[in-house]
């Protein structure tokens, strides 16, 4: 929350805060039990479609684009990241600005503009998600090893970016 209150002083605005349906998650909860989605892939994915990607669907209602921080060096399955793609799954066009940024790229420019960052950064946790399926990571582990770390190491994304796609434009 510090994060979120940092930017929208910053940058004066009010950003929109979305939480997953309370009846659907109870219903998730009751169904696997509070922590199901360590025990299975599926489970995970059930979880993930109930408190991230149900509530960007509600969010991105009425929308023509989204954009995301998306960036190719991120992970091997980010690897093909488009600039621009149709989401097919949303019906509306999918920007993603920084694909071929690095990550020191980004780190200058976050610092050269004075951007708010979530302290847990520095923390150890180059990729945040959830609580309970982000861990800090250990020194020379890719970033995205922190996340569902209990995991096959192929295909650890939670459905908000690994839906078919069709590509718009040229790279």
């Amino acid at each position: 929350m510090d994060t979120i209150e940092a930017s929208e002083r910053r940058y004066g605005v009010n950003i929109r805060v979305v939480a997953p349906d309370a009846a659907e998650a109870e219903v998730l909860v009751r169904r696997d039990g509070i922590n199901g989605f360590r025990y299975s892939v599926e489970g995970r994915k059930a979880c993930c479609e109930v408190r991230k990607v149900a509530p960007l669907r509600r969010a991105l209602k009425g929308a023509e684009v989204w954009v995301t921080g998306l960036r190719r060096g991120q992970s091997a399955g980010r690897g093909t990241v488009r600039f621009v793609e149709f989401d097919a799954d949303l019906g509306l066009i999918k920007a993603s600005p920084l694909a071929d940024w690095s990550l020191e790229r980004i780190e200058t420019y976050v610092r050269e503009h004075d951007i708010p960052v979530n302290a847990l950064h520095a923390k150890g946790f180059p990729s945040i998600g959830c609580q309970p399926c982000t861990r800090a990571i250990r020194p020379g582990e890719d970033i995205r090893a922190g996340r569902w770390w209990w995991e096959n190491e192929d295909g650890r994304e939670c459905g908000l970016h690994n839906r078919p796609r069709i590509t718009v434009g040229s790279e």
